[in-house]
């Protein structure tokens, strides 16, 4: 069996792919499913180490249009990040520069309850660098055998008879 250049590069992007994935699963996050109730607020906190990039997701199952608001709060309750979401699902990233426990306040400002799911936790981007690597140079292999091969490929066309 011949191993092309091409199968090279899909190896490489996948193993890649895998690696980050399983980085992105062993990270540290927690989840948690709830109802906020009207004019109420819901804190979820993680311990963080180190520094980093953090995400929260927020899903809410039977979204009609709600508004919530949402803080990133640090160690100290200082404000990292606020945001009114107004969608069925959001994901957000924030910064944190130092370890310590850092909290997710949610806000409904409607008159009726929400049903919410939210996820916090680190994206680990710091441990996914080699296997980034990987990924990219698959893709660039990839890319540059599929231009190799359209390059030196020929059509055929039957003669015409053009009077």
């Amino acid at each position: 069996m011949k191993i092309s250049i091409f199968k090279i590069g899909i190896i490489l992007s996948v193993i890649g792919i895998i690696w980050t994935s399983g980085i992105f699963i062993e990270s540290n996050k927690i989840s948690e499913g709830f109802t906020l109730e009207s004019q109420h607020a819901h804190k979820i906190q993680l311990n963080f180490e180190g520094d980093g990039v953090g995400y929260y997701k927020i899903f809410m199952p039977e979204f009609l249009k709600y508004k919530i608001f949402v803080q990133v709060l640090n160690n100290d309750e200082n404000i990292i990040s606020e945001k009114k979401i107004e969608t069925k699902m959001s994901v957000s990233y924030f910064d944190f520069e130092q370890g310590g426990n850092y909290t997710i306040n949610i806000v409904n400002t409607l008159e009726h309850p929400i049903d919410i799911q939210i996820e916090l936790g680190d994206t680990a981007v710091e441990e996914m660098f080699y296997s980034g690597i990987m990924t990219f140079a698959g893709g660039i292999i990839i890319v540059t055998s599929s231009f190799f091969k359209l390059r030196n490929y020929k059509i055929e066309h039957p003669d015409e008879n053009i009077t």
